[in-house]
This record gives structure tokens, C-alpha cells and sequence, in this order.
């Protein structure tokens, strides 16, 4: 197993939140199967961070 930290940031407007959640799109499902289509292998995220809004 090996470790690969990831720093994101996303716009989650279009989202149900971060946790993966049957029949909702949802960030940590979608960067998972991003992951897979270009690994080819089956990856579970596991996040920290921040939910505060930033202002434009």
C-alpha cells in the first residue's frame, strides 16, 4: 500500500457534500473513480480539511 497526498480545491455547488452517498454526486466518489479510470486501481480517499466558504 502506499501513501499520495492530494491538495484540492473544488467549486461544490453541483455536489451532495463530500462523503461518497448512494445515488449523489458526490467529490470523494468522483476523485476516486477519476483515480481508477487513470490507475487502473481501486482507491478509497480518506480526507481532512476545511469547509468554510471563500469570498470572490
Amino acid at each position: 500500500m502506499r501513501n499520495i497526498k492530494l491538495t484540492i480545491e473544488y467549486d461544490g455547488k453541483e455536489f451532495g457534500g463530500w462523503q461518497k452517498q448512494p445515488n449523489k454526486l458526490n467529490i470523494q466518489g468522483t476523485i476516486e473513480k477519476a483515480i481508477e479510470e487513470v490507475t487502473g486501481e481501486i482507491v478509497e480517499l480518506n480526507a481532512s480539511g476545511r469547509t468554510d466558504s471563500r469570498s470572490s
